[in-house]
């Protein structure tokens, strides 16, 4: 599967080839009352973010592309522009949104995974012991990557998930975060991130990160999980699952925010599988990865510190889930 790509050209490291199967059609006109009521939600709620005053991780020095767990030392850079900053709850725990009374989608439960946490450069021995990942041990977590600035991926992700978090409540549906606003103050382990969504019976978990790459490579991709079926995982029930919302996710995407697919993984797709992540590997329920782009590339990263721009990435991302749930 392919899509129009407005923006950047071929690949630099993968040559297309033609996909094997098509787009799922996405009932956009049942969607965009739902975006609207979102926005009035957001508009609502007020402009107190949840990821101010955060401490900085400086850019990954490598020059390939990041991992979604990839470890970083701290840093003192600046901030990135919040133009447009949502609402965050005050709450010192992990954020459940209250059963809806009302909505389209009321009785779908939704886990938000906010990738990385803006403490843990603060915690890390706690960040960097092992946990089980299903098929091998692998970190905790790690602090991510940021922008050359400063603006860090923890604070990104956070911010975004504010934003997708408004928008999901407004068709009705039950959102969780894995973690919010220092609650834990590091963490969680790659694995418990997993769990939480396990334990919510969620009929979607997503987690939203971005990627430390080398400059020039530009665009969005979602991983999808593999089929795995070893020691502590087995993806096996979710795979399809997962494809499809990963799939009507990468479309909003396009549409949304006019960006277009990652022209260095994914052979022009968008999607790219992986057996290696925990968070996938141990996912009982349909899930996956949103890099929404590259951190390290600076026309990216003027559109991942722009507040207008992760708005309309969070429409792409929040219509993607909802068609995925309303099977149209």
């Amino acid at each position: 599967m392919s899509y129009p790509d407005p923006v950047y050209g071929p690949p630099q490291s993968e040559r297309p080839r033609r996909p094997r199967r098509g787009l799922l059609t996405v009932a956009l006109a049942a969607l965009v009352p739902g975006a609207l009521l979102g926005w009035v939600a957001y508009e609502a709620v007020g402009s107190s973010g949840g990821d101010s005053g955060q401490a900085a991780a400086p850019p990954s020095a490598t020059g390939g592309p990041a991992q979604p767990e990839e470890s970083l030392p701290p840093s003192s850079g600046s901030p990135g522009r919040d133009d447009r900053k949502p609402s965050a709850s005050a709450s010192s725990t992990p954020t459940t949104s209250a059963p809806a009374a009302f909505g389209p989608l009321k009785g779908k439960v939704v886990v938000i995974d906010p990738g990385h946490n803006p403490g843990n450069f603060r915690h890390t021995a706690e960040i960097n012991r092992k946990v089980n990942v299903g098929t091998h041990f692998k970190e905790c977590d790690t602090t991510g990557t940021s922008t050359n600035d400063g603006y860090t991926e923890a604070r990104f992700t956070l911010d975004l998930a504010h934003r997708l978090r408004a928008l999901l409540e407004a068709q009705g549906i039950t959102v969780k975060l894995t973690h919010d606003n220092g609650s834990p103050p590091w963490g969680p382990c790659v694995d418990e991130r997993a769990r939480i969504g396990n334990a919510a019976r969620a009929d979607a978990a997503v987690s939203l990160h971005a990627d430390g790459s080398a400059p020039g490579n530009r665009g969005f991709h979602v991983i999808l999980p593999g089929a795995v079926h070893a020691g502590a995982a087995d993806t096996r029930p979710i795979v399809a699952a997962s494809r499809e919302l990963g799939e009507r996710i990468a479309g909003n995407l396009v549409r949304a925010t006019g960006e277009g697919p990652s022209n260095y993984l994914g052979n022009g797709t968008g999607l790219v599988t992986r057996k290696d992540l925990g968070g996938l590997n141990l996912s009982t329920v349909p899930k996956v990865f949103v890099e929404c782009g590259n951190m390290r590339d600076s026309k990216d990263a003027a559109l991942l510190t722009s507040g207008d721009w992760r708005q309309k990435a969070a429409e792409g991302i929040s219509e993607g889930i909802v068609g995925f749930l309303r099977g149209s």
